[in-house]
C-alpha cells in the first residue's frame, strides 16, 4: 500500500496490526467510545456483568441481594387457602390419553412441588404442575382421582369432583 493511501485511511491511526485487525473483524475506530446496549453476561458462570434495565437493579427487601441472586425462601404460608381442590379427568387434546387434574390449589410454587412430587410417588406415575391465573394445577398421567382423594384427605384438605 502507498503512502498516500495510508493517510486517506480512516483506519490509518490504528497501525499495521490494528488495521489488519480491524479490517479481519470489521471494526470501526471509534467501537470503542459506545455504550453497551445490551446485558453483558460473563463467560459460563452468568452472572450478570453491566445492565442498564431498571428491574434488574430491584433488590430483595430481606437479603439485599439482587432478586437475581437472593437465596431467600419462598413464603410457604397457605394455611390461608380454604377452597377445596377439585379432581377432574381430562381426555380432550392428549390423543387420547387420561389425565387426572387436580385444579384449584394454592399458587404457592413450594407447594405445587411438593404435592406433585407426592402424588406422582403415590401414583407411581408421571405428571407435572404449573400456575395458571388463580390456581395451580396439577396433573397425573392416567385415573387416579380414587388415590388422589385419599391423599388430599388424608392430610386434611377437603376435595371435590368425581
Amino acid at each position: 500500500m502507498s503512502d498516500s493511501k495510508k493517510k486517506d485511511s480512516p483506519r490509518s491511526g490504528l497501525g499495521t496490526l490494528g488495521a489488519a485487525l480491524a479490517e479481519r473483524f470489521s471494526i470501526s475506530p471509534t467501537a470503542s467510545s459506545r455504550t453497551p446496549q445490551a446485558p453483558a453476561r460473563a463467560g459460563g458462570d452468568g452472572k450478570l456483568v453491566y445492565s442498564t434495565d431498571p428491574a434488574l437493579q430491584k433488590k430483595c427487601e430481606r437479603c439485599r441481594e439482587l432478586l437475581a441472586a437472593c437465596s431467600c425462601p419462598v413464603d410457604s404460608d397457605i394455611s390461608i387457602w380454604k377452597g377445596p381442590a377439585r379432581l377432574r379427568l381430562e381426555k380432550n387434546g392428549r390423543g387420547g390419553k387420561t389425565v387426572t387434574v387436580v385444579d384449584e390449589l394454592p399458587l404457592n410454587e413450594v407447594f405445587l412441588k411438593e404435592w406433585t412430587t407426592r402424588l406422582k410417588k403415590r401414583c407411581g406415575s408421571g405428571g407435572t404442575h404449573r400456575r395458571e391465573t388463580q390456581f395451580g394445577v396439577i396433573e397425573i398421567q392416567g385415573d387416579h382421582r380414587d388415590a388422589i382423594r385419599a391423599e388430599f384427605v388424608s392430610a386434611g384438605f377437603k376435595t371435590k369432583g368425581h
